[in-house]
This record gives structure tokens, sequence and C-alpha cells, in this order.
């Protein structure tokens, strides 16, 4: 039998595996993030919005959108040959916050999705990563028609402190997602060398 020429003596590389959140408000783009970086067919546990939800569910802004995620989305991409990371959409209303708790375990950091169109709603998710120390970034996901401004303005509006990174994107575009991703991974990365630099002095 003649196999293919092999790199002997060579352990094969094992890839670090991180745990990403997408977090934010309803209808700002986190089921399209995920999906539009991700390498696998994205788990989604999405339903119909029905009347019964109509009393708890504020639609307001996003009043196009049909279908909601109740559980998490989940998704891969392969930033490089030996960083994988592993993508966890949270769900967006209130009702399902419950959830986040066992979503956030393990999580290296996070991204923030922002609709400057409905900031306010994602000031849940900026409370609940400062409360528990997991390094966050904001992503501005910069919908069609909606007025563009620039990082600051916004770092100002959600009162971010000065280390926070606010980079705008298209959740629709793979490069663009990708690029939020990758600024993640540096903050978080960043976030832990500071504090184990805080803690050994």
């Amino acid at each position: 039998m003649i196999f293919g020429r092999s790199d002997r003596g060579k352990a094969p590389l094992e890839p670090v595996t991180l745990k990403i959140l997408v977090a934010g408000g309803f209808g700002v783009g986190k089921t399209t993030l995920v999906g539009a970086v991700s390498e696998i067919k994205p788990l989604r546990t999405e339903e119909l919005l029905t009347e019964a939800g109509r009393p708890v569910d504020d639609i307001s802004g996003v009043e196009g959108k049909h279908t909601t995620t109740v559980a998490m989305d989940f998704g891969r991409i392969t930033l490089r040959e030996d960083l994988v990371l592993y993508l966890f959409g949270t769900p967006g209303q209130d009702r399902f916050w419950f959830l986040w708790d066992e979503l956030a375990t393990g999580a290296l950091g996070a991204v923030v999705l922002a609709d400057t169109r409905r900031l306010e709603d994602c000031f849940a998710a900026v409370d609940y990563f400062e409360r528990r120390s997991i390094p966050f970034i904001v992503g501005v996901n910069c919908f069609d028609g909606a007025a563009r401004y620039p990082a600051e303005d916004v770092r100002q509006a959600l009162d971010l402190d000065p280390g926070v990174p606010v980079v705008l994107c298209d959740a629709r575009k793979k490069e663009s997602a990708k690029e939020v991703l990758i600024r993640v991974v540096e903050h978080a990365m960043a976030y832990a060398t500071d504090r184990r630099a805080t803690v050994g002095t």
C-alpha cells in the first residue's frame, strides 16, 4: 500500500478553542452575525412571534421581524489553524435572560451588538458584562437607513469605560463580522493580561 508522505515526529496541532458570546437587544442582528461567519451550519432556536407574546415583546423599531431566538444561536469559526471560536448568540428579550448565566459560563469575552436607532436596548447587556467582569466590545451594527455616528459618540451615549472598544460593522457581511470577533479576542486577551499584572503587584 502507498500512503502519502507525513511529517514524522510532528504531533497534530490541537487548536485552542474559545467561547464568545454575541449579545444585545431584540432584533439587533445577533443571529445574522453568527450566521454570517459560521463555517458550520449554525444552530438556531428561532420561533415565530405570536399574538400571545405581543404584550411582553417590544417590537417597536423592528416591526418587520417575525421570529425570535428563544434559547441561543451557535456557530463556529476558525480564525487561525490554532484558534477556533465557538459563538453563542444570546436571546434578546427580557423573558429569556435567565439563560444568560448558563451561556456566559466559561466565556472569554462578548460582543454587545448595538443599533443606533434603539441604543437603549443594549444597556442591559453592557450592564450584565460589566457586573460580571466579562470583557466585551460594542459592535455598532450599521443598518441601512440608520444614522451613522462616530464610535466616540456611541461610547459617550452608553457611558462606557475608555478601554471598551467600539467598532462599526455590518453583521450581514462575513469579513466585517470576522473583524468584530478578532477585536473581541484581542481585547479579552489584553484584559486577562492586565488582570494578571494587577494581581501580581
